[in-house]
């Protein structure tokens, strides 16, 4: 039995352009089963986050079959929580209606939500904030509440697009691990947990977060390789010091350049 959430299969992407096509993606065929944390990480322009908004539907394929959850994608998918580099927060809403966003845009009762966004916040550590704007917070915190908007509805699959790429290095860590929190690492079994595609330029971020990286080659972007990360569950700090995330971290870092002795 299949048990895949997403299956992309020779997947091309070609944009228009007033001097003839560009091509963005070339044969991509990939497969993210339930519950798994993917990463993507490749040069810039090669097409990571056009895939997202493949997977997403919001940008159709050129050529090539997109499937999510056994279905076809033709059109922007409902049970999908997108996260990106910047939060997007709107100024001019507090913390708390910034996450009942999604259920309003879907013409839910918010009544029915607005326990849920609470206990969200509280467990992204921003129980305290609900009523704040967003100028009066952090940009790490920020992030927290983009987060919890996009999991507001409960999603089976998260798309982020490099959702700690504007945060300093500290902060930047401390989401790491807020995330695979969230994301139940400790304390949920893996076919319960939602299924990431996680966007970043960073390989040791990719190594620490994810199950599997796919590395992917300069434009028109295909996939150099799939490498899984076979490091131990739950992940901790003291895990970076350790041969094998070295290793694994080294492995990406020369088939990203084609080096055999790669700077990481």
């Amino acid at each position: 039995m299949d048990k895949s959430l997403i299956g992309l299969d020779r997947v091309d992407m070609s944009y228009p352009t007033a001097s003839g096509p560009v091509e963005a993606l070339a044969g991509i065929s990939l497969s993210v089963g339930n519950g798994e944390f993917v990463s993507l990480v490749g040069p810039s322009g090669c097409g990571k986050s056009t895939l997202l908004r493949i997977v997403a539907g919001l940008r159709p394929a050129t050529l090539g079959t997109v499937m999510v959850a056994g279905r076809a994608v033709r059109e922007p998918i409902p049970d999908v929580g997108m996260v990106f580099q910047a939060p997007n927060l709107l100024r001019w809403r507090t913390i708390v209606q910034n996450v009942l966003l999604p259920a309003e845009l879907a013409g839910k009762d918010v009544r029915t939500v607005r326990r849920r966004a609470h206990e969200l916040l509280a467990m992204a550590g921003l129980e305290g904030f609900a009523d704040r704007l967003p100028r009066e917070l952090s940009g790490g915190m920020q992030q927290r509440a983009a987060l919890c908007r996009a999991l507001l509805l409960d999603p089976p699959l998260l798309l982020m697009d490099e959702p700690f790429g504007a945060l300093d290095a500290m902060t930047r860590d401390d989401m790491g691990l807020e995330l695979l929190r969230i994301w139940g690492e400790r304390d949920i079994a893996r076919e319960a947990r939602k299924t990431i595609l996680f966007v970043t330029h960073s390989i040791a971020e990719a190594v620490f977060l994810s199950d599997r990286v796919v590395v992917m080659t300069p434009r028109p972007g295909r996939i150099a390789a799939d490498v899984t990360i076979d490091l131990p569950r739950p992940r901790t700090v003291e895990l970076r010091a350790s041969e094998a995330f070295g290793r694994l971290s080294l492995l990406i870092s020369r088939t990203l350049t084609g080096r055999s002795h790669a700077v990481l």
